[in-house]
């Protein structure tokens, strides 16, 4: 259904992502932030079915390429990633691409690893209409919650080892 395509990060550099678009190509947009496994085949499901339901998805590539199935390369793989950087280049560069491209309306969503890159694109992306967090979030040093301007929704459980409620009580 989507299609591999490449866009300007702010700094000039370009960079690939997998675009899904519904019937007739117009829809506001959401980027979408993949997991520590890469951009898997999971995740270009997930903005196969926002396509489907109306919506412009792009998810940036954020390995450059590289995805795996294996948990200890995917730790691997997302201890080596740059989160500021990824936020702030990645995927303000993937928001742009959408408004520049006719979604008037783009927000952005992730989960897991991807969950705390949309709080920190919350923080870093002016240009985002909205985020939805589903369980991940960042260390709350690196977010100032006080540059965050669009609305924010988050989906936590309350018993998860990894985003323990209370740190998204604090988030709050």
């Amino acid at each position: 259904m989507g299609k591999t395509v490449s866009f300007k990060r702010p700094d000039g550099k370009d960079v690939s992502g997998y675009l899904a678009e519904p019937a007739g190509g117009k829809g506001p947009g959401v980027v979408v932030i993949q997991e520590w496994w890469g951009l898997t085949d999971q995740i270009k499901g997930v903005a196969d079915k926002l396509a489907g339901a109306g919506y412009r998805a792009l998810v940036p590539d954020l390995y450059r390429g590289k995805a795996t199935l294996d948990a200890k390369e995917a730790e691997h793989l997302m201890n080596g990633l740059d989160f500021g950087d990824a936020a702030s280049q990645d995927v303000r560069g993937a928001v742009q691409y959408l408004k520049s491209t006719g979604s008037a309306k783009t927000g952005v969503t992730g989960f897991c690893m991807g969950g705390a890159l949309t709080v920190l694109s919350a923080v870093n992306v002016p240009e985002a209409d909205a985020t939805v967090v589903w369980y991940g979030f960042p260390p709350l040093e690196y977010v100032d919650a006080t540059r965050i301007k669009g609305p924010m929704m988050a989906h936590c459980a309350l018993n998860n080892e990894f985003f323990p409620i209370a740190k998204l009580d604090d988030l709050e």
